[in-house]
């Protein structure tokens, strides 16, 4: 079984292809995941994996040993061009997450005050108010919409909560005034003897439906990049993503492909 990938709380910095030189911040427990989706093509695997048993960060222990690490990189004199909150879960999940965001804000000010702060969401948090107002603190409020259309969003996805629907994560998404950046996963495949495809022309539709209503200030085009728990996934390449990505600059939006 495909298993989580972050052993520890703060981790990298790695290159991100979208980002730069990123400082992870792992917010799930480091033996486990804890996520409200359960994407087929996540690359910490599946939630059947289990939380496993080192629980999930305090916010102490995040700010001490982000700190530890600012400071160390500081010292050396390493450059760093964002921290990144992602990890073997959903990030906004923490009870102190927003607690853990002003601790950040800080410490990049005290250490890198030039870095950004980048957050991964699935936007399944969106909802509720101490989310939201942490998110608008961030630099890079990245957040999921992998369908506009929540039959496909549910089977690419897999939402933990049933009540979780595109339609609505649109409207959540637009209340943002256009401070945030939308991330899409294209893909193609199966599972379960299902068809997997948000290609179509009646999903790339959608999608552009939906950009125009949240007009981010950035849509993140991406597709498969390492090994999916769900193996029977194709990625789309770079060619026909930015054909995807024409028709929705068409609309004036800016779309970074990846």
């Amino acid at each position: 079984m495909q298993t989580v990938l972050f052993h520890s709380v703060i981790f990298g910095p790695i290159h991100s292809r979208r980002l730069g030189t990123s400082l992870g911040v792992n917010l799930s427990p480091t033996d486990g995941k804890v996520c409200s989706f359960d994407c087929l093509y996540c690359e910490a695997g599946f939630n059947a994996q289990g939380p496993g048993t080192s629980g999930l960060p305090s916010r102490e222990t995040v700010r001490t040993l982000l700190e530890q690490k600012l400071a160390s990189m500081k010292d050396a004199g390493e450059s760093l061009d964002v921290i990144t909150f992602s990890g073997n879960g959903e990030p906004t999940l923490h009870p102190d997450f927003a607690g853990v965001i002003e601790d950040t804000v800080a410490l990049r000010d005290k250490y890198f005050p030039e870095v950004r702060i980048s957050v991964l969401s699935n936007s399944t948090r969106i909802d509720r108010d101490e989310v939201r107002a942490a998110l608008t603190k961030v630099d890079n409020n990245i957040l999921k919409l992998d369908s506009a259309i929540t039959s496909t969003m549910r089977l690419i996805d897999r939402p933990v909560s049933p009540a979780f629907t595109s339609e609505k994560v649109i409207e959540q998404l637009a209340g943002f005034g256009g401070e945030c950046i939308v991330q899409t996963m294209i893909l193609r495949g199966s599972h379960n003897g299902m068809n997997v495809d948000n290609t179509t022309p009646e999903e790339i539709a959608a999608l552009v439906d939906a950009y125009k209503k949240i007009r981010p200030k950035e849509v993140m085009l991406y597709s498969i990049d390492r090994k999916t728990p769900e193996q029977a996934l194709v990625k789309v390449d770079k060619e026909e993503l930015e054909r995807i990505a024409e028709i929705i600059r068409a609309e004036g939006i800016k779309v970074l492909v990846s």
